[in-house]
């Protein structure tokens, strides 16, 4: 069960706002799902060029489909979806200058958010699970360090860009053995620190989207890069009817190759997106990803339709195929799974 309540108020002609939504989740088998986070609990003011942000709040950056690579403020909420797309609410104050030469913004970032994960009696897990109670950090602030970022963003004609730099605790943790208070293995997760640029793209030409996003990422014990890019090229009006067919295709490029502990080192994802565009607001995006080293391959596919005024069902199915023995999948193999979602709004 999902709780999400939402207040929002502005005031002075709409240059001040204050926005707020919680987020409570109780969970019937597993305690480790069970969480209450504020997602927004923040104040903003807009002054002509200006606008600045005050509390916890989310921000999202990204063009690509299949993944974001370069959505690096907010910690990713793991349980409510393994497709990393929820995320935790982030302590900050945003700055940012609007001018003719794009948008510039500063992000001061105080606290750490760790990253959720499910317990002994959730899914999906490997073997081992993640003990969250015992954090490794690189940095001696551990959870109260203050993080970095600045972004600049801007539309160049067709093309709509973005650049950031980040400086701060890496929020993709690592995995240190170790052991229960029962001596069982379980895997501590580490938190180090990085350095991280990047790059988002979009090209909008007739019925194309050109996306590229792209980071560089060092830290201590690595330093490495990794893209991913592809089209997404919409058949407007399918068959006579007002239905838009989006085709998609994106490949994903680690520099790491094999040795990259991450699902997509040399991958390719093909799929579409179908929109009704009828007043129930009903699309599909379905898609599948095929490891070009290994041949792993999973499938993944999303409905979602109004019911009414006040009711929307959303349904998921993941599964997934043929996984090697190496590839970072292989702990969940057997986590294919069917997810029905009811959401009443009043």
């Amino acid at each position: 069960m999902i709780f999400e309540p939402e207040f929002y108020h502005e005031w002075d002609g709409g240059e001040s706002a204050f926005e707020a939504i919680a987020y409570l989740r109780k969970d019937s088998a597993d305690e480790e799902r069970d969480l209450f986070d504020l997602r927004e609990f923040s104040y903003l003011w807009v002054n002509r060029d200006w606008e600045l942000r005050v509390g916890i709040s989310k921000v999202f950056w990204g063009v690509a489909e299949s993944q974001h690579l370069v959505d690096t403020i907010n910690q990713t909420d793991l349980v409510a979806n393994p497709d990393g797309e929820d995320k935790l609410g982030q302590p900050m104050v945003q700055a940012v200058y609007v001018s003719d030469h794009g948008d510039f913004s500063l992000f001061v970032l105080p606290g750490f958010r760790e990253r959720t994960f499910p317990g002994e009696e959730g899914r999906l897990r490997g073997r081992y699970w993640v003990d969250t109670d015992n954090p490794i950090y690189e940095s001696s602030g551990e959870d109260e360090r203050v993080d970095f970022a600045l972004r600049w963003k801007h539309y160049i004609g067709d093309y709509d860009v973005g650049v950031h730099y980040f400086r701060g605790t890496n929020r993709d943790p690592g995995f240190v053995p170790g052991f229960d208070s029962e001596g069982n293995v379980v895997l501590r997760p580490y938190y180090e620190l990085m350095d991280q640029v990047g790059l988002d793209l979009q090209l909008t030409r007739g019925g194309w989207l050109w996306k590229l996003e792209a980071i560089a990422r060092e830290s201590e014990v690595d330093r490495y890069s990794a893209m991913v890019g592809g089209f997404e090229y919409t058949l407007y009006g399918l068959g006579g009817s007002v239905m838009d067919l989006g085709l998609l295709a994106e490949a994903h490029l680690d520099s790491r190759g094999e040795n990259a502990p991450v699902a997509f080192n040399r991958d390719l994802f093909v799929g579409g997106r179908l929109t009704w565009n009828d007043e129930a607001d009903t699309n599909l995006v379905a898609g599948t990803f095929w490891d070009a080293e290994n041949g792993s391959t999973f499938a993944r596919v999303e409905f979602e339709r109004r019911l009414g005024s006040r009711h929307k069902l959303e349904v998921e199915v993941q599964k997934l195929m043929n996984i090697d023995g190496f590839d970072p999948l292989y702990p969940i193999r057997r986590d294919s799974f069917l997810q029905v979602a009811l959401s009443r709004y009043f």
